[in-house]
């Protein structure tokens, strides 16, 4: 069954007006009125719809069911990735959604080779907004995490809160085996960029709490790393 975000109030019996973009989706699918469709507000609700009209530019909508179903991991991951070249920062924000990640920090490191302006750093951030809504379309999930503005890597560690949970550190230098951690609920997972973190930056991590961890002997690439330490913990402590 199609699924759509709509950033709106679902009320039983209520109609939608279905937002412009989600119109053109269901001309591109050839869809007619009476298919039923997934309306989630990316937030956690979800409703069963019926599509009860569509035009060249609107759609009309009706909710038939609140659904209760919620496909959100057990462990919340907040994940600090360092900004990489266009398609793999792209790839790792879809795949880490896909993944249950719950929110997404970009963070501009000393190797990092994208640089990008105040307005076009924005206009990336709406991108991958757009690529974590579309990754939810996807793969089921209600809550779409956010993806939060480009910092300073400095910056993004100050500002995290003191609950942020176990808070971990990518490293193939010497870090301990992430299936040597206790469980835990709630993690930040940080990842470097191409060339990985300098060794400031690993000490910067460290005194703002972060653990070293390595997965295996091999050294991964920015856009692999992230994804292959965020099965490994939903295998270890998630719904894997």
């Amino acid at each position: 069954m199609p699924r759509f975000y709509v950033a709106q109030t679902f009320a039983e019996g209520g109609v939608l007006r279905l937002p412009e973009n989600v119109c053109r989706h269901i001309q591109v699918l050839r869809l007619q009125a009476g298919a039923p469709l997934v309306l989630f507000d990316g937030r956690g609700g979800a409703v069963q719809a019926v599509l009860l009209e569509i035009g060249r530019r609107q759609a009309l909508a009706r909710v038939d069911k609140l659904l209760a179903e919620s496909r959100e991991s057990p462990l919340q991951v907040v994940l600090m990735q360092a900004v990489s070249a266009s398609e793999k920062m792209d790839f790792a924000v879809q795949k880490s959604t896909e993944l249950g990640v719950g929110r997404i920090v970009p963070v501009l490191s000393a190797r990092s080779n994208v640089r990008l302006p105040g307005e076009r750093a924005e206009k990336k951030v709406r991108r991958w907004q757009d690529i974590a809504i579309s990754a939810c379309e996807q793969c089921g999930r209600n809550q779409v995490p956010q993806v939060a503005p480009i910092a300073d890597l400095a910056q993004a560690l100050a500002a995290l809160p003191v609950e942020a949970g176990a808070r971990l550190l990518l490293s193939p230098h010497d870090g301990v085996p992430l299936r040597s951690l206790p469980k835990v609920q709630n993690a930040v997972l940080l990842i470097g960029p191409e060339g990985g973190l300098t060794a400031e930056e690993e000490a910067l991590a460290r005194s703002h709490g972060f653990q070293p961890v390595r997965l295996g002997a091999r050294v991964l690439r920015t856009e692999t790393a992230a994804l292959a330490a965020l099965a490994a913990m939903q295998a270890l402590w998630g719904d894997f």
